[in-house]
C-alpha cells in the first residue's frame, strides 16, 4: 500500500528537552499520542462502523482505563520511564473531571506523561512495544488489556 513509511508526526520540536518539560505538558501531548494509538489499533480491526469505533475508543481513553493500562505496564518500565510516571502522577494538573476518580486521574496523567515523554524522545518503537504488551493481555474478542471489561464490571 502506498503512503506507508517512517513519516514522523513531530513537525514542531518542543522548545525544551523532554527531561525539562513540565509533566502536565508531557501529558497534554501524551493524551493525543495515546488516543492516536488506540484509534489506529481499532481501525486495524474488522469493524469500522463509526459508532462502534467511538464506543470502543472511549473505553480505553478514560482515566480508569488508563489507570489499568499503567498497572499492566508498570513492571515493564525502565528506571527512567518509572521516574517520568512518578513525576506525572505527583504533578498538580488541576481538578479532575466530575466523572473521574481523583486517584485514577493522577494515574492517567502519569501514563499520558510517559507517552508524551517517549514521543518527544522519538521513541515510537518503545511506545509500540508498551502498547503491544497490553494488547498481549487482550482476551479473544475482548477489550484492549481487558481494561474495558473491568470497567464494565465496576458499572454493574
Amino acid at each position: 500500500m502506498s503512503g506507508r513509511g517512517d513519516a514522523s508526526l513531530l513537525v514542531f520540536p518542543p522548545a525544551k528537552s523532554p527531561q525539562l518539560m513540565n509533566p502536565v505538558v508531557l501529558a497534554y501531548m501524551g493524551d493525543a499520542v495515546f488516543e492516536l494509538m488506540v484509534r489506529q489499533y481499532l481501525i486495524s480491526l474488522p469493524n469500522h462502523k463509526p459508532h462502534h469505533l467511538h464506543r470502543e475508543a472511549t473505553k480505553h481513553v478514560s482515566a480508569k482505563a488508563q489507570r489499568l493500562w499503567l498497572e499492566r505496564l508498570q513492571p515493564l518500565l525502565s528506571e527512567e520511564e518509572a521516574d517520568i510516571v512518578r513525576r506525572g502522577r505527583n504533578t498538580k494538573s488541576g481538578a479532575p473531571p466530575k466523572n473521574a476518580d481523583p486517584a485514577d486521574y493522577r494515574q492517567a496523567t502519569a501514563l499520558e506523561s510517559l507517552f508524551g515523554y517517549l514521543f518527544y524522545e522519538g521513541r515510537m518503537a518503545r511506545i509500540k512495544e508498551l502498547f503491544d504488551a497490553v494488547l498481549a493481555d487482550k482476551p479473544a474478542g475482548g477489550a484492549i488489556g481487558s481494561a474495558a471489561t473491568e470497567i464494565e464490571e465496576d458499572r454493574s
